[in-house]
């Protein structure tokens, strides 16, 4: 059993689109619920317009509660956070989880935030002491100079990062506009597929 945490310090890092997909791949292993805790509620409404077997929940509060609830109700717990470490949501699902996901996309922009989660995560640890970070490099373009910056510029961070990173493809926009995930969309997902797999085995415990 894993409760798994996404979390970010700003909006538009593809943290929901991640959280989505990663909880259609685990729900694919052992019973899995996805929990909204973003007040912009994108995954109920990702739930709303599609049709997914995936349980999707309104977070409730006090959060670290609700998810200690979900966590015996189901053997995998995904908490889509919302996009500030500042928020009191994020800060409860950080001392509640095992594994915090943080997705930073190849920007300066995205890379200064993290110094904010950084501390976060250090704080967190101090009531969590087994809580397992990881910084996963998202919306990558291979073979750019920004991207093999932005590579050395994470080693530089107390969180390790992840080998596998996620590429830059339409499908993640495109399946998630319609209600769907990758592991639906056939051939044109298998690509993308490959790579979420890749990453559970690599920072999930199975």
């Amino acid at each position: 059993m894993a409760v798994i945490a996404l979390v970010g310090n700003k909006g538009g890092a593809g943290k929901t689109t991640l959280s989505i997909n990663l909880a259609v791949a685990l729900a694919e292993q052992a019973d899995t619920v996805l929990m909204d805790a973003d007040p912009q509620g994108s995954s109920v409404q990702w739930k709303v317009i599609g049709d997914s077997h995936l349980p999707v929940v309104v977070a409730g509060e006090p959060l670290d509660e609700a998810i200690a609830t979900m966590a015996r109700q189901h053997q995998h717990v995904v908490v889509d956070c919302p996009p500030s470490v500042q928020a009191p949501q994020t800060h409860e699902a950080l001392q509640a989880c095992d594994v915090a996901l943080i997705p930073v996309q190849p920007s300066p922009v995205d890379l200064w935030a993290t110094v904010h989660i950084e501390q976060a995560i250090e704080r967190a640890k101090q009531a969590n002491s087994q809580l397992s970070p990881w910084l996963i490099i998202n919306q990558l373009e291979p073979r750019t100079t920004l991207s093999r910056l932005v590579r050395e510029a994470v080693a530089e961070i107390d969180i390790p990062v992840a080998e596998t990173a996620i590429r830059r493809r339409a499908i993640y926009r495109s399946s998630v506009l319609e209600g769907k995930s990758v592991y639906d969309m056939g051939r044109r997902g298998a690509d993308a597929v490959s790579e979420l797999n890749q990453l559970i085995r690599e920072v999930i415990p199975s």
